[in-house]
């Protein structure tokens, strides 16, 4: 037996004292981040901890439902512009305060970031100008009628003009440029290890009970249910499903579950006519890239089978999905049910397109993201195996992945994505509308995938005022897609927490771990 498997065995054996302390919480983080500055990169754990040290115009409640964050109002005042209301007394962690012109700013630097492998360009480019009208109130002239702008506002961080105006990314990550109106500080940030956070006791809102709160990067599960055990941290995410069963049974600590927005899929390579990791059963690279005859896309996914992902793989913490939305969402479609595995059909359709012994491909994705990730590529290599295509698995680290996988370095690929937005506009316009830098559009769309009838209908929806149409709208451009096999879903994670006694957090269908909503010395 290895050092650590010792170590989580004696932390299980151990019964460590329960948590009491409301002075600091350290929470096992299960995924690292790629950088503090928060308009660098549409990346959910760097969204996590962003939203610990800044704002947004709208957050979102537990449920995804809208709320007023830094604007107390918002409404439209013709087809084209919108006005916002800010809170007043409003002050940054420097003790400047929060005005329109800092939202201006905000919005402007967007673009102006550099480097980034997952720009926010995508939420601000409808906009065509800001304009501050006095210090609370601030408008926005959008290009087009453009409804969803709230919910827009609801993902883009605001930062501080005089913090911020000539800092850089790395300003960002040392603290320097790191001032938010949160209602925490930044105070330590060693990339790779961990983000230390100090309580803003002028925080506009309610104030957490923690006055110190540690965001421990540990990306290995052992590790991470070990520090659990032991007392070494108060909370985990991301809990490994293979220890939840064993986990809940321990009266030292809590467990919560939710059906969260989280969306695994694969990408695959539909815009090349020659693509680099695909080859024939002699492994010569093939001539034609197979993966752009819909009869393969199709065939690929009916060689999945979800439901045993779920049950082999997940433990049960996952819901197979045939669609981007989960229900109760704007975009989800009745009409898209989960695709049946279905072997000799996927033989058949192979054979139909020219491919009767199958072919091979090479499948990349995460080892350290998501929730049984690599786990998750053995078994989708593993199911399409038994209908002639030989797949070899190369799992990396998600700093590794990402970076390449958005540059369209892979054939095929799994990723995951969790709409901010919380409709279908958001996966539609990233990940699966046709690459268009005017637009904000494809801006994380890696395969290269372009079909004219979906960019129409989802641009129709954009600018659609009426909410119920908008929604059939986003309905259709989802069944388009998915029958098209814009990409090749999954299912929807269940998101896993647990705490040690003393410390409770309700979880949230985005996957957020939020120190400033833990409940400490609770029953």
């Amino acid at each position: 037996m290895n050092r650590l498997a010792h170590t989580v065995l004696a932390a299980f054996l151990v019964a460590a004292s329960p948590f009491t302390s409301a002075q600091t919480v350290t929470v096992g983080f299960g995924s690292d981040v790629t950088s503090l500055d928060p308009h660098y990169h549409i990346f959910s754990p760097n969204q996590n901890i962003a939203d610990h040290v800044f704002n947004r115009l709208i957050e979102r409640n537990d449920q995804l439902r809208m709320v007023p964050g830094l604007a107390l109002s918002w409404k439209a005042i013709d087809d084209t512009t919108w006005e916002f209301k800010l809170r007043p007394n409003v002050k940054f962690h420097d003790g400047t305060p929060f005005t329109a012109e800092d939202v201006a700013f905000s919005i402007e630097r967007v673009p102006t970031v550099k480097g980034s492998p997952g720009p926010f360009t995508l939420y601000t480019k409808e906009i065509q100008s800001v304009t501050v009208m006095d210090p609370l109130t601030v408008r926005f002239k959008t290009r087009a009628p453009h409804p969803l702008l709230p919910n827009d506002m609801a993902v883009v961080p605001m930062v501080s003009k005089s913090a911020a105006s000539t800092a850089s990314t790395a300003d960002f990550n040392s603290g320097k440029a790191a001032i938010g109106t949160g209602p925490y500080k930044l105070s330590r940030y060693v990339r790779g290890e961990r983000i230390e956070l100090a309580r803003n006791d002028a925080y506009w809102g309610k104030k957490p009970q923690a006055e110190t709160l540690v965001f421990k990067i540990m990306t290995n599960d052992s590790a991470r249910v070990a520090a659990l055990m032991s007392g070494d941290v108060q909370a985990i995410d991301a809990v490994p499903v293979a220890h939840f069963k064993r986990l809940s049974s321990d009266a030292n600590l809590s467990l919560v579950q939710r059906t969260g927005t989280r969306l695994m899929y694969l990408y695959l390579d539909q815009a090349r006519d020659v693509s680099p990791f695909l080859s024939d059963k002699d492994g010569k690279p093939l001539a034609a890239n197979p993966l752009k005859d819909l009869r393969v896309r199709q065939a690929i996914s009916k060689a999945i089978d979800r439901e045993a992902i779920r049950d082999k793989v997940m433990e049960g913490a996952s819901k197979p999905t045939g669609q981007l939305m989960i229900p109760g969402l704007s975009g989800y479609s009745e009409a898209l049910k989960v695709e049946p595995v279905d072997v000799a059909g996927a033989k058949k359709l192979l054979a139909d397109a020219g491919y009767p012994n199958g072919f091979n491909l090479t499948l990349h994705g995460t080892n350290n993201r998501y929730v049984q990730d690599d786990q998750i590529l053995q078994a989708v290599a593993q199911m399409l195996n038994r209908i002639g295509v030989g797949v070899k698995v190369e799992a990396m680290p998600s700093a590794v992945f990402f970076p390449r996988n958005n540059k369209g370095d892979f054939s095929v690929s799994m990723s995951g994505w969790s709409p901010d937005s919380g409709e279908a506009s958001s996966p539609l316009r990233s990940f699966i509308a046709t690459p268009n830098k005017d637009k904000g559009y494809g801006t994380l769309n890696a395969g290269g995938y372009s079909n004219p009838k979906v960019d129409a209908l989802l641009e129709k929806a954009l600018a659609t005022i009426d909410d119920a149409a908008r929604d059939k709208l986003l309905q259709q451009a989802t069944e388009v897609a998915m029958n098209d096999k814009a990409v090749i879903v999954l299912h929807h994670q269940v998101n896993l927490w647990a705490t040690r006694k003393g410390l409770k957090y309700g979880g949230r269908s985005d996957e957020r771990t939020y120190g400033f909503d833990f409940q400490t010395n609770a029953p």
